[in-house]
């Protein structure tokens, strides 16, 4: 395994000195010590992939130096555009390290959502030709990969990619403080409203721990699934998968369960939301500041005002719960004013080690929730 504290020391007499990118699973170790070593002014924690592949342009044209761009192989998506159209070589040519996290590598178990992702992960960097080596996680071997990709890099003066494979870098713990606790848990924050939502609710749960802690919600009571639409992919889209089924169903309320980190990746969402003004929509942000599923790294959904921002989208209903107490206070004008309204929670870190995954396959989901959002009576 690769110590992340060396990884990045070495990049630094490589003269790497500026990182950007989304937290990653994979990358979980490297992530959690750039933001440990690397001073706040050299690391940015990006909305999203595209913005990061952005921030390390900036960085260039400022210095000309490299900057490194982390990923999930699943914000290859994210930052296509700008690889293609702004730093490639027959465009600006601006060199820059990916760094990407490879969840779903052929032969590796891995959840449903990242098998497509993986099998064409690296497919997808040879169609935009940019050159790849899979990260080794010996000591000589990577150091070497690492020095022949800055070098290709400065000389062809276009991005270059290192492909991590999972346990490559040895684990390290986030020492930077979370936000304050409030006492309240995602988990039970998620209890609170779905057991106050009607029988006819449609209900979106966003990628990640959400999703999951939802489905066990249902599962303890015997409930069924088939009103919740499990966003187990696609991080970030749930509030517009959420806003065309209020769209399609006037007479069903839909309830969006969303996460700041995924809000934040498409934050322009809320201003389609708020000008489309679907009455039957409710938006439900719960805001720990991090990016909880991958380490706890933070996102700026500490330091902004979310209500604020959906009020200025055009939200007709927009407030702020600061515990469990003011969430279930709040959660009857909430479901009851005139839509579209916006909630956020503010939730702790973490989850329970015990959480399970959804134990029904995508396909089951989509059938029984299509099933039942087809419902007229």
């Amino acid at each position: 395994m690769i110590n992340a504290a060396e990884f990045v020391d070495h990049l630094d007499r490589r003269d790497v000195r500026f990182f950007a990118g989304v937290p990653d699973s994979l990358l979980k170790a490297f992530c959690a010590c750039v933001a440990d070593v690397v001073p706040d002014e050299r690391h940015l924690i990006a909305a999203n992939e595209g913005g990061a592949v952005a921030l390390a342009a900036g960085h260039h044209l400022a210095t000309g130096d490299i900057g490194l761009v982390y990923m999930q192989n699943s914000g290859q998506g994210n930052a296509v555009n700008p690889l293609l159209s702004l730093a490639d070589r027959a465009v600006y040519g601006i060199g820059m390290l990916l760094l990407i996290g490879w969840r779903g590598e052929p032969g590796v178990k891995d959840e449903p959502q990242h098998v497509k992702q993986g099998r064409v992960t690296l497919p997808l960097l040879e169609t935009m030709e940019i050159p790849y080596r899979v990260l080794p996680d010996e000591t000589q071997p990577w150091t070497a990969v690492l020095d022949e990709t800055l070098t290709w890099i400065r000389n062809y003066r276009a991005p270059a990619a290192l492909v991590v494979r999972k346990g490559t870098f040895a684990p390290w713990t986030l020492q930077r403080r979370p936000p304050a606790k409030v006492g309240l848990s995602r988990e039970a924050a998620i209890v609170a409203i779905a057991s106050r939502l009607d029988d006819r609710d449609l209900v979106v749960a966003t990628t990640g721990k959400t999703s999951r802690e939802l489905f066990e919600y249902r599962a303890r009571l015997g409930a069924g699934h088939q009103r919740d639409f499990l966003t187990v992919g696609s991080m970030g889209h749930a509030s517009q998968i959420a806003l065309a089924m209020a769209l399609a169903r006037p007479g069903r309320r839909v309830i969006c369960l969303d996460g700041d980190g995924a809000a934040l990746m498409h934050l322009g969402g809320l201003a389609i939301i708020g000008s489309t003004a679907p009455a039957n929509l409710r938006h439900v942000i719960l805001n720990n500041g991090a990016h909880d599923s991958v380490g706890g790294q933070p996102t700026a959904a500490t330091s902004i005002d979310l209500t604020g921002v959906a009020s200025a989208c055009g939200y007709r209903y927009s407030a702020c719960a600061g515990d469990g107490a003011h969430l279930e206070s709040m959660l009857g004008a909430f479901l009851h004013a005139p839509g579209p309204g916006l909630l956020e929670v503010k939730v702790d870190i973490g989850a329970r080690a015990d959480l399970g995954r959804p134990t029904s396959s995508p396909e089951a989901n989509k059938k029984a929730f299509m099933s039942f959002a087809s419902e007229t009576s």
